[in-house]
């Protein structure tokens, strides 16, 4: 990739708008078991899905309120967390995402190859 800005700025864009739906597949994915908030962040980063808290905590209220997750506030370590966990819908749906990323995956290989 050149060193032009314009370029630099078009890669970032381009590749923030990939990596949102990818984000928000692996947190689903990995509320499979339940988490609170910072060993979401920490287990999404230990498999290369760094995700900041404030992009994080927006996107857990958003699926929450969509019915994908549930939520529990609980003591642990004598402080107030709040547990996060795939809704029965979650599931569902997690399972109907994971089909289409599938689906998806094996069509860029085949556009990717030139067919």
């Amino acid at each position: 990739m050149s060193a032009d800005p314009t370029n630099a700025e078009i890669f970032e864009n381009l590749r923030i708008e990939l990596r949102s739906g990818c984000v928000v597949l692996a947190t689903l994915a990995e509320l499979r078991q339940e988490h609170y908030g910072y060993t979401l962040r920490k287990v999404l980063a230990d498999s290369g899905i760094e995700i900041e808290e404030n992009t994080l905590y927006p996107m857990l209220r958003r699926l929450e309120k969509q019915g994908l997750l549930l939520s529990e506030w609980r003591e642990e370590d004598k402080r107030k967390k709040r547990f996060y966990r795939l809704s029965p819908l979650g599931k569902t749906l997690l399972a109907a995402l994971f089909d289409e990323w599938d689906a998806l995956q094996a069509a860029l290989s085949r556009v990717r190859k030139g067919r």
